[in-house]
């Protein structure tokens, strides 16, 4: 009996410990952590050439982020672009309609919000060579980040993570840390002709007010011309850092 009473004893201490073992790491692995996140423009000046021999810089505009446990809360891809504010940030690098469309889904503002003004600059405005965005967000374990920035010398394309958005914490709820550059593609958010990048008239630089352009009426796509998709390294380098440099 003693040995039986012993037995018991001792399984219910084991059970406790491992209890209060899977509350801790529940428990840590709930805990927010807070993320820095910059995004460099590291082109040269004339790194880009029109077919007519004219040179132009690579130029991101203001852009958004979303955090979400869900996937792409902004755009469906092979399906027309949403009336949320996807149109205006994809053609002219204003991101406002985006988030008044979060805003009236009541999401709360700590899980979004607006890089516009380049590091060091006194006043909104995109980034061009040697500029950079820097941005903070608070996350837990299970989010994901989602941002949008427009590819300044275009119609209405757009550089955003895929539809699963990217992972901010590890399998193990630590969070990530390092170059996110390669986790973002050019897409094509399908509602305004494409002129030839660099020169057309419609394009953010040289268009003569916003939404200028022919309507396309297409749907939201990734871009697969090889001069510019899949080049990110070569125009802008994205990292996250968390706090303390975990």
């Amino acid at each position: 009996m003693k040995h039986l009473k012993l037995a018991i004893g001792l399984a219910l201490l084991a059970t406790a410990y491992a209890t209060q073992f899977t509350v801790a790491v529940a428990t840590r692995k709930s805990e927010p952590a807070r993320f820095t996140v910059r995004v460099e423009n590291i082109s040269r000046a004339d790194g880009m050439t029109a077919s007519n021999g004219e040179k132009f810089p690579f130029a991101l505009s203001p852009g958004m982020f979303v955090l979400s446990e869900k996937n792409a809360p902004f755009f469906t891809e092979a399906k027309p672009a949403r009336k949320n504010g996807l149109e205006m940030q994809a053609e002219d690098g204003d991101p406002s309609g985006l988030v008044s469309s979060l805003e009236t889904m009541h999401h709360s503002s700590n899980l979004h919000g607006v890089f516009n003004t380049p590091v060091g600059a006194m006043a909104a405005g995109p980034i061009r060579p040697g500029d950079s965005y820097e941005f903070t967000l608070t996350a837990v374990p299970g989010m994901k980040l989602f941002m949008a920035q427009m590819f300044g010398q275009s119609n209405d394309w757009f550089y955003a993570p895929s539809p699963n958005g990217i992972a901010l914490f590890d399998d193990k709820g630590k969070p990530v840390s390092g170059d996110i550059t390669d986790q973002l593609y050019l897409w094509d958010a399908g509602t305004e002709k494409d002129e030839e990048i660099g020169i057309g008239p419609n394009q953010g630089p040289r268009q003569k007010g916003t939404n200028t352009g022919e309507a396309e009426n297409g749907v939201v796509h990734r871009v697969k011309d090889a001069r510019y998709a899949g080049r990110n390294a070569e125009y802008f380098r994205v990292t996250i850092t968390p706090e303390g440099g975990m």
